[in-house]
């Protein structure tokens, strides 16, 4: 007499072959490819990182007295590596839409580099490989917050020397209109 073990591992042949259909991200390679939400938040939150980090270093080499050079030094290798890890994801993101990685030199162009947000990249497979995967709910958040503090950070560079501006003018007014101090009777 054989009965079910109703404690048995269950068992099926499901085959989900979904896995297979994008590539993997390759976040340090100039092959591959990147979608549009993945190039923006990559690419900014790399620079946002590297650029805490060598503040940072900056600060520690200034409180330790160590000649300006060293800080200034410092501050280029950060730049050059967000430069670097900056054209590395634009080739990517120019494979995505089937092009060629020079394009990525237009990197340089100011606002003509736009262009690597907006143009969506090619469905399925191309010569770069395959689709990249899906974008889930914390990536889309986690993009939206870093344009948000860029945003916000851009916006508070502008209003607040304008609102400093605006103060110095009305003190500067305030005091021109002052009433002439009363004459004391003799």
């Amino acid at each position: 007499m054989t009965t079910a073990n109703p404690y048995q591992v269950p068992q099926s042949n499901v085959d989900y072959q979904g896995q297979d259909d994008y590539s993997e991200v390759k976040l340090l390679s100039i092959s591959g490819r990147i979608g549009r939400l993945r190039y923006l938040g990559y690419s900014m939150g790399y620079g946002m990182l590297i650029y805490m980090a060598f503040a940072v270093l900056g600060g520690i080499t200034i409180a330790m007295g160590l000649p300006r050079g060293i800080f200034m030094g410092l501050v280029g290798f950060g730049y050059f590596l967000v430069l670097a890890m900056s054209l590395m994801l634009t080739i990517q993101r120019a494979h995505d839409f089937n092009k060629t990685g020079w394009l990525a030199l237009l990197v340089f162009i100011p606002l003509i580099n736009l262009i690597f947000w907006f143009i969506p990249g090619t469905e399925g497979e191309n010569r770069f490989g395959k689709q990249t995967p899906p974008n889930r709910g914390v990536l889309v958040w986690v993009v939206i917050g870093i344009v948000g503090i860029a945003i916000i950070g851009i916006l508070a560079a502008i209003a607040i020397p304008a609102y400093q501006t605006y103060v110095h003018r009305a003190q500067a007014a305030a005091q021109n209109n002052l009433p002439a101090p009363a004459a004391r009777p003799e």
